[in-house]
């Protein structure tokens, strides 16, 4: 997620950042980051608070480590409006328990500190959700439509191109689906490094998951990525966002997803309704970041069967929401994020 007064969008990489970069240091070593937890604070939640020199991406790194982790947030409060990023949250186990061994807290304390103290920015591109080269599988990413038994053909192509499978992740929703598959070589045991190999498995795979009305994309690479971060963002880039009214009428009870603007401070206000669940806040934050929108300040509110999320947001460049059809496909985006993850992933 982006957050800083200045305007990143006219580079697809950390270059309009380089002319501060050298005071950016400065500032987080005068003001190295602070993460504080306390179980006074509140009566049946443990308290975060992270304090750190504002940069891009820092909250979705926040709550990502807090999501890894499977905390659950029953409050947050997001402000970071300027050159500081001041948020807090009350979160409990799964158990809807307060976190009491030492050892895990610090072991909480620890993960953020290092989420939040890493001088690299982030940017949401694919280079930028943790993927880095690896030896120990060969990654394939695949995203088409969605249809019974997809995938066992899957399984079966890999089996006979001698490929094992170590693990295996997919999302469907709107009649779309994506996997990230990660697998090695059934003889080595390591990753498939032989390009002509690589390239029979892409044909392959892209033959199994060729879509009637758009086209299959199948990606094969060797490298460590985080999966749902990732899958987000293969959704979202295919589009699964869209649909027919039919299949709105046919749908669960629906989000209630609003955006408004507040002309006064030049912010878009999102507000978000539906049925709490785990990883809710990841998801709802995750998509705003791929969509390049900003939240400076914010609210969340679990208590209860219900989840509301308030976020004050620009875009990219340091606009409000400026169209009608920005406005649509924003709320659309975020009904998506909401449902994806409901009762339709295979892992």
């Amino acid at each position: 997620m982006a957050f800083a007064d200045g305007d990143p969008s006219s580079s697809s990489s950390c270059s309009s950042w380089d002319s501060d970069d050298e005071y950016q240091k400065f500032i987080q070593k005068m003001n190295p980051p602070r993460v504080t937890i306390d179980n006074a604070s509140c009566a049946n939640a443990t308290t975060i608070h992270v304090d750190s020199a504002n940069k891009y991406g820092i909250l979705l790194e926040v709550v990502q480590v807090l999501t890894d982790l499977k905390l659950i947030v029953k409050k947050a409060y997001i402000s970071s409006d300027g050159g500081w990023f001041m948020d807090v949250f009350n979160v409990t186990n799964q158990s809807g328990q307060k976190i009491m061994n030492e050892s895990a807290l610090e072991g909480i304390k620890d993960n953020i500190y290092k989420s939040i103290a890493s001088s690299s920015c982030f940017l949401p591109s694919r280079r930028a959700i943790g993927f880095e080269p690896s030896s120990d599988y060969t990654l394939i990413e695949l995203t088409g439509i969605d249809r019974p038994g997809l995938l066992s053909e899957v399984s079966a192509v890999l089996t006979n191109l001698d490929c094992n499978v170590m693990n295996a992740e997919v999302w469907t929703h709107n009649k779309r689906a994506a996997a990230v598959i990660q697998v090695t070589d059934r003889k080595s045991g390591l990753a498939i490094l032989d390009a002509e190999r690589l390239g029979r498995i892409k044909e392959r795979l892209r033959n199994v998951f060729n879509g009637r009305s758009r086209d299959a994309k199948t990606i094969v690479a060797m490298g460590i990525t985080h999966t749902e971060r990732r899958l987000h963002q293969m959704m979202l880039e295919d589009r699964d966002y869209e649909r027919y009214d039919k299949d709105r009428e046919n749908a669960n009870p629906m989000p209630m997803v609003s955006v408004v603007n507040w002309l006064q401070k030049d912010y878009s206000v999102v507000t978000m309704r539906c049925k709490d669940r785990p990883k809710l806040l990841f998801d709802t934050v995750c998509t705003l970041t791929d969509m390049q929108y900003v939240v400076y300040h914010g609210s969340v509110d679990t208590e209860g069967p219900q989840a509301y999320q308030e976020y004050y947001i620009r875009h990219i460049d340091g606009s409000p929401v400026n169209s009608e059809a920005e406005r649509k496909r924003i709320i659309q985006c975020l009904e998506a994020a909401i449902e994806r993850r409901v009762s339709e992933l295979f892992r």
